[in-house]
């Protein structure tokens, strides 16, 4: 076929090429423009085609080729599936990720070496003197050991029933895990999922909460590897084994006391009682014989037996559920106990041991009470006080002189009723009980006990800061008296007189007080307050500052400062030493002669022929206002004691009487709960009235009877000589009887030399001249004296009378106020 020439047009296509499989060729103008040369591109005329078909002129452009096989690749949601390929790419990337975070996290989680104050918290244990008869237990019932005191079927018995894959798996135990998700869904959980390890990491270690949680839970496993890396597994069970709580107790050897006998330690627990214990872990609660314990129980024997079969394969067979201690339903501080711990704190926090401390420290603390003489105290004071209502109170404190430590004492009947401690807490005004110390000031300052002094008015008559008609006395002495009488008679003036004589007056007996244990600003203010009564014991003071006060006369004038704690011991090392502050208050000339004035009273003074027999002692008696309260504080070289009586009413807001509760006023009526009565508004409030008796009764009696129980089997000492220390110092004349008429000479006016006639009466030998002899002489007897004054003697403050003035009610008071 011959070229077309170059202008002509072009050919219009075929249409049956158009319908065919191949695609058009494309059209020529784009090639023609790019042949022609610097000429305007030609554009066709002809008309454009269709883009629709079946509508009439050409058909549009053929689609685009289809792949063989059906399809043009993914349609609807397969469209959203990713490829297989990159499923796998991005489970590689989340597992490397995730195990490179676990990694960061384990490798971020310390190895814990803190332990936590509960799980190695232990009971601590004070004893009688002897260090070995127990008073009472305080704190966490728990008492951690080595691992080779326990016995090996308490630690089978744990990983058996525990963790029976404790020796071989690395802390954690996945099959454990699965084991025990199977057992809680059917309803037969015998086994935690934790294994031991875990378990003592929380309760051993700090950081750990108990809280469940995801987070808390991997970091317990982090740390369960950590420490299976670091410790040995018989360090873990050890740990572990001190630690878990048992029920009434935390730890196998607090656990084996409490529920198989004091004598029973972890050490000696048989099979069946180490399968016991160990079967009370998952649920500490349970009642020592209930159904879910004994069936846990069996099921902790079978598994002993099947993983020991040479120890225990008989076990199964032959064990019986152990039987266990009864539980005690009296209170542990019952009777004097409570009293007897109460102090014992009291002073450990003083010296800087708490209460927390204590009952987490596992101390053995040693006090100084003695339990013999603790019994015959509360034995003096039950029967001397049988008969008397609850409204009586009566304190008993006995100290040993020669070192500070309380022996006794008698603080109440009951600590769960009545917490008060007597002995240590009620502070009373100590009458003339108090008198002594003004005798040792006296002593002290360079006057003798031959001085005299006033018997019947002070010296001077009107004292500063006393009332109108001053001080006297219940009975009269004569107007002259030595001290040692005025000490046995108990005579309120002299001993003011006394104390106004001295060089500094009422300070030099202040200072003597305080060094002997007394609080100084009581003294002050009882001083402030009631001026020259002081000397004869206005003074407020507790039983036991009596007892340990009067030990400068027993000991040779040497004050040691009263504690009742020997000493405190932890792991086997002295942690607190005993205090015994010792210093020497007056001379030993000085305690001597004051003992010889005060061995007068119970030979015929007050105290008349209350004594101890054939051995030595000295006292003295003292009785408040109107009787309100009563003493007796005597001693022998070995014991100091101090006995004292109060009363107290109970009475309700219009002035009814109401009986106390528990030797207690109660705060709401009958003890019972109350909307109108609290501690700020109580039902009754306590008035102190008379005792009705005086301090040579029933104080004098309790403190005979509890010397003479206490001074058993023990050797009898003699007190120190009298020392005649000082020279007579007399504030008033001494006394001298009036001179009788010498006879004259029989042989001057030839009477008969033996007629035995002297003036008007011829039975008249001496004093015929009309003298009665009623001035008394240093060789008067004492008056009359059965040992208790009479009613209208109230020997407080020494004996004087007085008007009962209760606080906030002025009035005359001849001797001193009453103690409100």
């Amino acid at each position: 076929m011959a070229a077309q020439p170059y202008d002509e047009p072009p050919r219009r296509a075929d249409p049956a090429d158009e319908r065919g499989d191949q695609p058009p060729p494309r059209s020529r103008s784009r090639s023609e423009s790019r042949t022609l040369s610097n000429q305007e591109t030609m554009v066709s005329d002809a008309p454009r085609r269709s883009r629709r078909r079946g509508q009439g002129g050409p058909p549009g452009p053929p689609e685009p080729p289809v792949k063989k096989g059906g399809g043009g690749g993914r349609r609807g949601w397969r469209r959203f599936v990713p490829s297989w390929k990159i499923v796998v790419a991005g489970v590689v990337v989340l597992t490397a990720g995730m195990f490179g975070m676990i990694m960061v996290a384990y490798a971020n989680v310390p190895v814990p070496t803190t332990v936590q104050a509960e799980a190695t918290a232990q009971q601590s244990t004070i004893y009688y003197n002897d260090g070995k008869t127990e008073i009472a237990r305080l704190g966490m019932p728990r008492k951690s050991v080595e691992i080779n005191q326990m016995a090996d079927s308490v630690k089978d018995a744990a990983i058996a029933i525990e963790n029976d894959t404790f020796y071989e798996d690395s802390g954690i135990s996945f099959s454990g895990m699965a084991r025990s998700v199977w057992m809680t869904a059917t309803g037969q959980q015998l086994q935690g999922a934790s294994t031991i390890t875990q378990q003592m990491a929380r309760g051993y270690y700090d950081g750990l909460s108990q809280e469940v949680s995801i987070e808390r839970k991997i970091k317990e496993i982090f740390v369960a590897v950590k420490l299976d890396d670091t410790l040995t597994k018989d360090e873990i069970l050890r740990n572990y084994l001190n630690t878990v709580n048992f029920g009434r107790a935390y730890g196998v050897e607090a656990a084996a006391r409490a529920y198989f006998g004091k004598r029973m330690t972890a050490a000696k627990l048989s099979p069946e009682q180490g399968a016991y214990l160990a079967a009370r872990i998952q649920q500490p609660a349970w009642e020592p014989d209930a159904p879910g314990l004994k069936y846990r129980f069996n099921q902790t024997v079978k598994r002993m037996a099947e993983l020991w079969p040479e120890k225990y394969g008989q076990l199964p067979q032959t064990a019986k559920f152990p039987k266990t201690r009864k539980t005690t339903t009296s209170n542990s501080l019952g009777g004097d106990r409570g009293y007897m711990v109460k102090q014992v704190l009291n002073e450990l926090e003083s010296r800087g041991l708490t209460r927390d401390e204590v009952e987490s420290g596992g101390y053995k603390i040693v006090s100084t009470f003695d339990r013999k003489l603790m019994k015959a105290a509360r034995q003096a004071m039950k029967t001397t006080m049988q008969g008397m209502s609850k409204e009586f109170h009566g304190g008993l404190a006995a100290v040993n002189p020669k070192n500070g430590r309380v022996l006794a004492f008698y603080g109440g009947d009951n600590y769960i009723n009545d917490p008060w401690n007597e002995a240590f807490e009620s502070k009373k005004q100590a009458a003339s009980a108090f008198k002594p110390y003004v005798l040792a000031a006296w002593l002290q300052a360079g006057y003798s006990l031959s001085s005299y002094v006033p018997g019947n008015e002070t010296v001077p008559k009107e004292l500063p800061g006393q009332q109108k008609g001053g001080i006297t006395n219940s009975h009269n002495v004569g107007r002259a008296v030595d001290v040692v009488k005025a000490t046995a008679q108990s005579v309120n003036t002299a001993f003011v007189s006394m104390a106004f004589a001295l060089p500094n007056r009422l300070d030099d007996v202040k200072n003597l007080v305080v060094a002997a244990g007394f609080n100084e600003q009581d003294m002050t203010k009882d001083i402030q307050e009631h001026h020259y009564q002081f000397a004869i014991g206005s003074a407020p003071v507790t039983p036991v500052e009596q007892a340990a006060g009067y030990s400068i006369f027993a000991n040779a004038g040497k004050y040691t400062r009263y504690h009742v704690v020997q000493k405190v011991e932890q792991n086997g090392q002295v942690a607190y030493p005993e205090q015994q502050l010792s210093k020497s208050v007056i001379d030993p000339g000085v305690a001597a002669d004051s003992t010889v004035a005060m061995a007068q009273v119970l030979r015929n003074g007050t105290a008349a022929g209350k004594g101890l027999g054939n051995r030595p002692a000295a006292g003295k008696t003292g009785t408040n206002n109107d009787e309100n309260g009563a003493w007796f504080v005597g001693y022998t070289p070995q014991i100091s004691t101090a006995v004292g009586f109060y009363r107290e009413q109970c009475r309700t807001g219009n002035g009814k009487v109401v009986p106390p509760l528990h030797s207690n006023c109660p705060i709401t009526p009958k003890g019972k709960a109350s909307k109108k009565y609290n501690l700020n508004n109580p039902y009754t409030t306590p008035f102190e009235v008379s005792l009705g008796f005086e301090g040579a009764g029933p104080p004098t009696i309790a403190w005979q009877r509890f010397m003479l129980a206490a001074h058993e089997g023990k050797p009898v000492e003699q007190f120190p000589e009298r020392a005649e220390i000082g020279t007579p110092e007399n504030i008033v004349p001494s006394p001298s009887p009036t001179p009788t008429k010498t006879p004259e000479n029989p042989f001057d006016d030839g009477e008969n030399p033996f007629d035995d006639e002297t003036g008007d009466d011829p039975d008249c030998l001496i004093g015929c001249d009309g003298d009665t002899g009623d001035e008394p002489t240093t060789d008067d007897p004492p008056p009359a004296d059965d040992g208790f004054p009479e009613a209208d003697d109230p020997d407080v403050a020494g004996g004087e009378t007085g008007t009962d003035t209760r606080a906030g009610e002025p009035g005359p008071v001849n001797g001193r106020l009453e103690d409100q």
